[in-house]
């Protein structure tokens, strides 16, 4: 069995340096082959592309845009009467030039490595304020299933993968529409697209659902990226708390999973010397190879 991969969520690992080149040049050095960034897209394309290659790092997941953070929106996928906005963020994210001219710009081709997206992350959104779930949840994931029909379409002109991910409402965000693996793998069925994936964040799994090793082995199939941190207090995996993450990682091995582990969790101090699970792990296990 093939050791996992890691990637460095830099949007939350390293929050002591200034800035997501910064934050990349970080995960480089601390062994990350991979990174995540939640919203690039206040960052420079050439800055984040330049401390991309001077990382050696593959940039594999972002998000959609968020829509109007100080109207309380978290994602636009669900929200009835912004289809167009969600459009326009999905454009926003895929745009090929976006990324491959600020590569070019730096003296090398997206597509070889450094910036070529692999995967975005579809947001679902809230509910909106004051309405009750139960009443609009058909509206919603009406919504949701032809805003994803559309971006199916999209992803797959640009070999990228869709994922959904449900965000946990009983601490993170009340108001989220998609809340548990579920609902996420009855909506990922009803749309019926092979580039739309599930994406398993366990700490929002386990606070939702628990039963981790029994849904990690029935949803496994749709998954198509994987995060974690401690719950509940989302620190870094071998930190007090619930979770024991060597069982879980050897289950994810186990099941033959290939994507990749992001870390997506909030360092209880400087992030490099709480990387001592992975260095464990890597001493433990060894590095995955190049293209394996």
């Amino acid at each position: 069995m093939a050791p996992l991969r890691f990637s460095a969520n830099v949007s939350w690992l390293f929050p002591e340096l200034p800035g997501l080149p910064a934050r990349l040049r970080a995960a480089g050095s601390s062994g990350f082959e991979a990174a995540e960034v939640a919203w690039p897209y206040s960052e420079s394309p050439e800055a984040l592309a330049r401390a991309a290659r001077e990382a050696g790092l593959r940039l594999v997941l972002i998000n959609t845009p968020p829509g109007d953070r100080e109207k309380g929106e978290m994602g636009l996928g669900a929200v009835p009467g912004r289809q167009a906005a969600f459009r326009e963020g999905l454009e926003q994210a895929v745009l090929k030039e976006h990324w491959e001219d600020a590569a070019a710009r730096e003296g090398f081709v997206c597509s070889a490595e450094f910036l070529r997206l692999e995967m975005i992350h579809l947001m679902a959104g809230r509910v909106p304020l004051g309405a009750d779930r139960a009443a609009v949840r058909s509206e919603m994931e009406t919504v949701f299933l032809e805003n994803l029909r559309h971006a199916a379409g999209v992803l797959a002109q640009e070999s990228l993968v869709g994922l959904l991910e449900p965000i946990n409402t009983r601490s993170t965000d009340p108001q989220y529409f998609l809340d548990t693996p579920q609902q996420a793998a009855a909506i990922l069925q009803k749309v019926g697209r092979p580039n739309l994936q599930l994406q398993m964040d366990i700490f929002h799994w386990q606070i939702m659902d628990g039963n981790l090793t029994g849904n990690i082995r029935e949803f496994l199939p749709l998954v198509g990226h994987v995060q974690v941190a401690q719950v509940p207090g989302r620190g870094e995996p071998d930190s007090p708390g619930e979770l024991n993450f060597p069982y879980l990682f050897q289950l994810l091995e186990d099941e033959g999973y290939k994507g990749f582990v992001g870390c997506e969790y909030q360092p209880q101090g400087d992030t490099a010397e709480g990387l001592n699970w992975l260095r464990s792990y890597w001493d433990r296990r060894g590095r995955p190879q190049a293209g394996q």
